[in-house]
């Protein structure tokens, strides 16, 4: 028995070693034999090390689209926002008027000289964001002052900037414009008698325009006749509407030739004013006013530069490009005196060319037409009573021509129907209006004509009123302007380099236009 219980003992201890042993092992791993991994564990890691790889390559796809997109976005802004070539050569391009709380920088001083850049590359015109009729936004033209720059109107696109000129700024331009000298500028129907007129033609004849039109005297009217005395800018007759009807008639005929009959018949036509013609309403524009122009390019007062200086601060457009633009207009409304409704610049016609680049564009143009991109208009005083300016349709739903000379009123005619604009400002000395006669083409260029900017002067009841007018002058033909502005700076250099050798003492030297 003894034996038998020994042989167990020993038998329980090989199996507690047994088991010591494989614990031991279970607890170094390094201790076991080694195992490759099956195979679905090798096709689990390399798919695991595929799926990386694949992610990762779309994550750079997606963020180097990202990048081209942040750099298409900044270059969109700043070929919309303002000109990049198109700068002063001495000051920087402009800041963004564009929301609220955002700041215009005071302009730069005046140049000794006229800026000449290269026109090579393209530019556009930037504009100023209406936002909401009201809207409100802080602009700075003077140096430690800012101004309220206010929101009047969508269609067209309108501001009013109170405080833009100081009274001693409003004083100086009324005292330019008289030392100038004021000339009348009446346009009336001829229904008001010849006194009340100094439109050239209206004493003339049918017979003698013929006549004169009538270069080689055969009695017979040749297109090339009509189109040699059809770039005058006085409207007069002329106009690119009359125009295009008179060569409607010229067409007309089987030879292409008016006969003097041929002719009365589509010139009288053509001068009734107030006529429906193609359905709409062709009102004679009609004006009573005194007017001057003062020069405000080197050698002019400084009030003057510093006016343009401050306009160009505003509207940010190229330097360059508002020096080449018409001098100020000042004009003077006296009791009753007033202008109609009507458009500061024109549609575009193949038949015109707008007249400051005539001498780039098209010279077989029919006829000059002016091109005025903006208005910027200056109350240098504040009338007793009456004299607002009237936006007629101003943001109306539409825009409807005949519309406005229905029912027995013309909304054209501010004498008798001012009272009925959608919109009039009262004039208050030392405002500006801005507004934009052109619709935007939509690729930072100018497009069609704003026809909500129709705007005149109701009647002065009492009192005097004094106002300026400032145009910048575009050319709808993009490429047409860049070839102005080359041309201009290319003439520009040419006369620098002929003063520069040779300079003598002249007049011209000793009198500065004002």
């Amino acid at each position: 028995m003894e034996d038998i219980e020994d042989d167990m003992l020993e038998e329980k201890e090989e199996e507690g070693e047994e088991e010591e042993g494989e614990s031991d092992g279970s607890e170094n791993p390094s201790l076991l034999p080694f195992k490759p991994p099956s195979r679905a564990t090798r096709l689990h890691i390399e798919r695991s090390s595929v799926c990386s790889r694949a992610y990762f390559v779309v994550v750079m796809v997606f963020f180097h689209v990202y990048i081209l997109n942040v750099i298409a976005l900044l270059l969109y802004v700043h070929y919309n926002n303002g000109p990049g070539e198109l700068v002063s050569g001495a000051g920087t391009p402009s800041a963004s008027v564009g929301g609220g709380g955002s700041s215009v920088p005071h302009p730069a001083p005046a140049p000794t000289e006229l800026q000449v850049q290269d026109h090579s590359q393209s530019f556009s015109l930037p504009r100023i964001e209406g936002i909401r009729v009201g809207h409100v936004q802080q602009v700075s033209l003077v140096p430690d002052s800012s101004h309220e720059m206010r929101t009047l109107s969508l269609k067209p696109l309108l501001f009013e900037i109170p405080g833009f000129l100081s009274e001693e700024e409003c004083r100086v331009v009324v005292q330019l414009a008289q030392l100038k000298g004021l000339m009348e500028s009446q346009t009336m129907s001829p229904g008001q008698g010849p006194e009340e007129s100094n439109q050239p033609l209206l004493s003339i004849s049918t017979e003698e325009v013929f006549s004169l039109l009538d270069l080689n005297q055969d009695r017979l009217l040749q297109k090339q006749e009509i189109v040699s005395h059809s770039r005058s800018r006085d409207g007069t007759w002329l106009s690119p509407d009359n125009l295009r009807q008179i060569l409607t008639g010229l067409e007309a005929r089987p030879a292409g030739l008016l006969t003097l009959e041929d002719f009365r018949r589509v010139y009288d036509m053509s001068q009734r004013p107030g006529q429906q013609q193609n359905g709409k309403l062709r009102s004679q524009f009609k004006q009573r006013n005194k007017h001057t122009w003062l020069y405000q390019g080197l050698g002019s007062h400084h009030v003057l530069q510093t006016l343009r200086n401050r306009l160009i601060s505003l509207t940010r457009l190229p330097p360059a490009l508002v020096e080449l633009t018409e001098p100020l207009q000042v004009i003077r409304y006296e009791h009753g005196d007033f202008s109609n409704a009507h458009h500061d610049s024109s549609r575009s016609h193949s038949e015109t060319t707008c007249a400051h680049t005539r001498l780039a564009g098209n010279t077989s143009a029919l006829t000059e037409v002016s091109c005025r991109y903006l208005t910027v208009s200056f109350y240098l005083s504040s009338a007793e009573e009456g004299g607002e300016t009237s936006f007629p349709v101003a943001d109306n739903r539409t825009y409807d021509e005949q519309a406005l000379g229905q029912d027995g009123v013309d909304l054209i005619d501010t004498q008798e129907t001012c009272g009925r604009g959608n919109l009039r400002i009262k004039p208050t000395a030392g405002t500006a209006l801005l507004w934009y006669n052109h619709l935007s083409d939509g690729r930072g260029w100018m497009g069609d004509l704003d026809e909500y900017s129709l705007h005149g002067d109701c009647p002065v009841r009492r009192g005097v009123k004094w106002v300026a007018n400032s145009w910048v002058n575009v050319d709808p033909d993009h490429q047409l302007q860049v070839r102005y502005q080359r041309l201009v700076a290319q003439r520009h250099k040419a006369k620098s380099t002929l003063e520069e050798a040779y300079q003598p003492l002249s007049h011209s030297d000793l009198h500065q236009d004002l």
